[in-house]
């Protein structure tokens, strides 16, 4: 078989970061479910495309475009937090893992450090990796909100910032440019291609962002389609030029394995 992935020719990447809400785990139908109780709870209606809309975006953007396209902005504040509040009491049970996503976590982290970037809460993502299975191949887990490692007393600012990627590859000591980022969402790929990484793009989402044709097509510099922040495409982790490719990563060496952190 040939590789899809010509971009990376010889490439191999030092630490992989993968995105985690409809990447590696299936929380969508969570989200739906929490977008459409919160705005039941206060007699709205979900505006048309919403869901498309707000793809990849931070919970408080999220509550906030709510309150905007109801004419409300004064609920902006109560319905990120009841947004997040539906989320919670759901996530933790209808969490599974993507298509490929355990086989695919599992080539990687048996060669290269691994991390997870996520907009959403610690306990959400902690609790959507663990009910996947996934959690334990994680070497860091950095999110949105949390307070960035080295005492700068700053914290990591939702994507599209460049900061979970930047955060997550520092903390697997890798410079960005030798760190692949694993993304569902236009959202997400920009904020790792402003960080440096180069980009996977998983799903249908982002199959027009890179020069891919078809499943499994691989990009060949830059991207012609979207805002071109993805550098190869799959349509999912399961792809089996993917998988073999992960299954024949260099192994990085002598790098000691912790426990998962998240702050």
């Amino acid at each position: 078989m040939t590789s899809p992935f010509r971009f990376f020719g010889n490439w191999s990447p030092a630490a992989v970061v993968c995105d985690v809400d409809g990447t590696l785990v299936d929380t969508e139908r969570s989200w739906q479910e929490a977008r459409i109780r919160t705005l039941a709870d206060y007699g709205l209606k979900p505006p048309a495309g919403f869901p498309e809309r707000v793809e990849g975006m931070h919970y408080t953007d999220c509550g906030r475009l709510m309150a905007v396209e109801a004419s409300k902005p004064e609920l902006a504040g109560e319905l990120a937090d009841a947004l997040l509040r539906h989320f919670l009491a759901r996530a933790g049970d209808d969490a599974v893992a993507m298509p490929g996503a355990a086989d695919f976590v599992h080539r990687v982290a048996r060669r290269v450090p691994l991390a997870a970037a996520s907009n959403c809460p610690a306990e959400a993502v902690r609790a959507g990796l663990e009910r996947a299975g996934l959690l334990h191949h994680m070497r860091h887990v950095v999110v949105a909100g949390m307070r960035v490692p080295g005492g700068s007393g700053a914290t990591v600012r939702p994507k599209p910032w460049p900061d979970a990627y930047a955060t997550a590859a520092r903390l697997c000591g890798a410079a960005p440019e030798l760190v692949l980022a694993v993304e569902d969402s236009r959202t997400g790929a920009r904020a790792a291609r402003e960080a440096g990484l180069r980009v996977l793009g998983v799903g249908s989402r982002l199959a027009g962002d890179g020069n891919g044709t078809g499943n499994g097509g691989g990009g060949s510099g830059g991207g012609s389609g979207g805002d071109g922040a993805v550098d190869a495409w799959v349509a999912s982790l399961d792809d089996p030029a993917l998988l073999a490719w992960a299954g024949g990563l260099r192994p990085a060496a002598s790098r000691s394995r912790g426990a998962p952190t998240a702050r």
